[in-house]
């Protein structure tokens, strides 16, 4: 007869537990590794330093990560994630469709402003950088924000709160190429300024786009069109 006991699954809370564990060296590695990048340079940095910061065995790191660009790449990815997380708080906020447009915006130039981590920007950010920005990860991020920007244009657009004559899409992008101008601004009030400027752009009322003169681009037949910037860049 078989025992009872032997029936039994993990107990809950000891699940939770250990999940919890492994997500507390999960982040504490992140932490080490960016750290260390930012001190030495991505080239410079081994797993076994990581370990040896973290205080882990190099074993039990190769479980979590294959390599120090993955590390750096999960970090990335957490740093985006916190960053949504932010904006979708804004949405929540409430008011009218306009109003949480305008929220969300103040909510992204403010991360804009605030995105020269010292890892990112330091000596040797330019190596993390090209790492971090080829990522599948940034490129699902962009059209993410994207989608979740057109949806509350949309939204305002339906309630004559925001311009109809230009498709959310392109305004979404229109905005997030504008507040991206908020990294290289000196206060908060110029901040407040350039997303002011962004939302007049937005208004209803405005002359309507047109097209420029085909003559205009006659000349030019072949030139070939930009790429956006987005969540990432």
């Amino acid at each position: 007869m078989t025992s009872a006991c032997h029936t039994w699954g993990v107990p809950k809370l000891w699940s939770e537990t250990i999940e919890a564990h492994r997500a507390s060296v999960r982040d504490a590695t992140l932490d080490t590794a960016a750290a260390l990048v930012a001190a030495h340079g991505l080239a410079s940095v081994t797993m076994s330093q990581i370990a040896k910061e973290t205080g882990i065995g190099r074993a039990t790191l190769y479980k979590y990560f294959p390599d120090v660009e993955a590390i750096m790449t999960a970090w990335h990815s957490r740093q985006i994630d916190a960053h949504l997380g932010l904006l979708a708080a804004a949405r929540e906020r409430g008011g009218t469709p306009g109003q949480r447009l305008a929220a969300v915006l103040h909510t992204y130039a403010g991360i804009s402003r605030g995105h020269g981590d010292d890892r990112l920007s330091g000596a040797h950010g330019a190596d993390l950088v090209r790492l971090l920005h080829r990522g599948e990860h940034v490129a699902l991020a962009e059209r993410h924000l994207r989608d979740f920007l057109a949806e509350l244009i949309s939204a305002a657009a339906a309630c004559g709160e925001v311009r109809a004559d230009i498709a959310a899409t392109e305004l979404a992008s229109y905005c997030l190429h504008a507040l991206t101008a908020a990294s290289d601004l000196p206060s908060k009030a110029a901040v407040t300024r350039l997303v002011g400027m962004t939302l007049d752009a937005l208004r209803p009322g405005l002359a309507p786009t047109t097209a420029p003169p085909a003559a205009a681009d006659s000349h030019r037949p072949h030139e070939p069109t930009g790429h956006g910037a987005g969540l990432g860049n």
